[in-house]
């Protein structure tokens, strides 16, 4: 099986991009080492797609919305569970948290989720 070929062929249905955020120590421009969010990837190709629709759960305080998605994006980046993923869809952008990543010759499968507040 030529994987090149296939791997091809999936990439060219990523009109999305992703920036992706690991929780780590960051050196501030003083020289300075903090915990934070370090950038290990900018404006990556991928795509998203829905898994479940969105879960409303209204209270009398809030309105929380919650649904996962799924993110298909090259097997060459190193996604973690918990790494903060940025996604810029249409004009939009949206943050999630990674699941475990699934590895295949073609692509990668990572299982996101959002919450947010209505």
């Amino acid at each position: 099986m030529n994987y090149d070929r296939h791997r091809a062929a999936i990439e060219r249905l990523y009109d999305d991009r992703a920036t992706i955020k690991r929780h780590g120590e960051i050196e501030k421009p003083s020289g300075e080492t903090v915990l934070g969010l370090a950038v290990i990837c900018e404006d990556q190709p991928c795509r998203l797609s829905q898994k479940s629709l969105a879960v409303n759960g209204q209270t009398e305080a809030q309105n929380d919305v919650s649904y996962e998605t799924k993110l298909f994006v090259s097997p060459d980046l190193e996604l973690r569970q918990g790494d903060v993923v940025e996604v810029t869809r249409h004009g939009r952008a949206l943050t999630y948290v990674a699941g475990e990543p699934f590895i295949y010759a073609t692509h990668q499968e990572v299982n996101l989720q959002r919450k947010e507040y209505a």
